[in-house]
C-alpha cells in the first residue's frame, strides 16, 4: 500500500514544523524563559491522577480573568497557542490573511485544514504594509487575520495605529497574537476588547517561564468564545498544567521580576551587539533579537561547535540568525563567542 495516495494533498505537500532537540551548552534558540518556577510543582501533590482534569479550567480561567479585568467567559484556555490557531481555523475557516515573516503555525495550519492563506510581506522596517493589507483584505475578504505583535521572528511591534485600521477594515475576525507581550513596552491590546467585536487576543505562559505546561489562552467576546469552545477537544489542558500554573501565576513579583530580568538583559545585549563588527541586530521588544550576519549558516556552527545554539532562520529572513536572551552568564558566554566568529 502507498500511504501517500490516502494522504490529503494539502498535508502531503507539508513540511513538519521543526522543533529538533540538538545538544549544547547554552540554549538560546527556542524564545524560552531561563527562569522558571520548581516551588509551583508543589501543587501537583494534590492531584487525582485517576481523575480527568477540569474540562473548563474554571479556577485558572478566574485567576487569569483577575488579572486581566475580563470575565471568565472571555477566556478559552489551549494546549499551547498552537492549539488555538488550529481551533480558530477549525471554528471560522478561511481564507487566513497574515504578514511574513512570522510565526509559521498561521500557514502550517491553514493549510493541514485545506484553507487558503495569503501572505503579505512587511515593509523594510518590519511593520505592517498597510496598503497591502488593505488590498488583500478588500480582495479576499479573510475570515480571519492573524497579526503577531510583538512579531516572531522580527522581534519588533506592529504600529498600533495600522492594526486598528485592519480590525476596522476586516469583515472577519482579526486575532492579535500577543506572545511576547509582557516583554514589550506596548499595553496591548485587552484594554480593547470591548470596543471591537471582531478582536480575538492570544496570549500563553510559553515565554515567561512555564513553556513546559503548554499553555494558552483566547480573550475575546462571548459569542466567539462560545462557537470555539465547539471545537475544543474534551480535557485539552491536563490537570498537572492547571495546577502549576495557578500556583506560579500566584508568585506575581517573582515573575514580574524575571520578565524585567530579561527585557534588561536584552537592552544591554542589543547594545553589546551594535558594537561587534560584521553583526547587524534589531530593535526588538520581545524575549529575542534577530540579527543579520554575512554568512549565517557558518555562524551557525561556529556558535554550535562552541557549545551556543542559536536559531537560524535565514530561511524566513535573509541573512539572518535569532538569539534568545538567557541569563547574564549565557548571554555573556554568547557575545564573546560571537566576536571571536564575526
Amino acid at each position: 500500500m502507498d500511504i501517500r495516495r490516502l494522504v490529503k494533498k494539502e498535508v502531503a505537500s507539508l513540511r513538519a514544523y521543526q522543533a529538533k532537540e540538538i545538544p549544547c551548552r547554552v540554549k538560546l534558540d527556542a524564545n524560552e524563559s531561563p527562569y522558571g518556577f520548581p516551588s509551583a510543582l508543589t501543587a501537583v501533590k494534590k492531584i487525582q491522577t485517576n481523575r480527568y482534569p477540569d474540562p473548563e479550567a474554571k479556577a485558572l480561567k478566574a485567576v487569569l480573568a483577575k488579572d486581566l479585568g475580563v470575565k471568565p467567559q472571555n477566556l478559552l484556555q489551549g494546549n499551547g497557542s498552537d492549539e488555538l490557531i488550529y481551533y480558530l481555523i477549525a471554528t471560522f475557516g478561511g481564507p487566513v490573511l497574515y504578514p511574513v515573516p512570522t510565526f509559521s503555525m498561521y500557514g502550517i495550519i491553514s493549510q493541514a485544514l485545506g484553507e487558503k492563506k495569503k501572505e503579505v510581506p512587511l515593509d523594510r522596517d518590519f511593520d505592517i504594509d498597510l496598503d497591502r493589507m488593505m488590498t488583500a483584505l478588500r480582495k479576499e475578504k479573510p475570515k480571519l487575520v492573524f497579526l503577531s505583535t510583538p512579531n516572531n521572528p522580527t522581534g519588533n511591534c506592529f504600529s498600533s495605529e495600522k492594526i486598528l485600521k485592519i480590525i476596522a477594515e476586516s469583515k472577519g475576525l482579526v486575532v492579535v497574537d500577543e506572545a511576547y507581550q509582557p516583554f514589550s513596552s506596548d499595553k496591548g491590546f485587552v484594554p480593547l476588547l470591548h470596543d471591537y467585536k471582531n478582536l480575538v487576543i492570544m496570549r500563553t505562559l510559553s515565554k515567561i517561564g512555564l513553556a513546559a505546561l503548554r499553555f494558552g489562552f483566547l480573550i475575546a467576546g462571548e459569542e466567539i468564545i462560545d462557537e470555539v469552545n465547539k471545537v475544543r477537544l474534551p480535557f485539552n489542558v491536563n490537570a498537572l498544567s492547571q495546577a502549576v500554573a495557578i500556583e506560579a501565576l500566584k508568585k506575581k513579583k517573582a515573575l514580574q521580576a524575571a520578565i524585567r530580568e530579561i527585557a534588561g538583559e536584552r537592552d544591554k545585549m542589543l547594545l553589546a551587539m551594535e558594537r561587534i563588527k560584521g553583526v547587524m541586530p534589531f530593535p526588538s521588544e520581545a524575549n529575542f533579537i534577530l540579527f543579520r550576519v554575512k554568512d549565517p549558516h557558518k555562524v551557525y556552527g561556529l556558535l554550535l561547535e562552541k557549545g551556543i545554539l542559536v536559531r537560524n532562520i535565514s530561511d524566513a529572513v535573509s541573512g539572518c540568525l535569532r538569539v534568545t536572551i538567557g541569563t547574564p552568564r549565557e548571554n555573556v558566554l554568547f557575545l564573546r563567542a560571537l566576536e571571536k566568529i564575526a
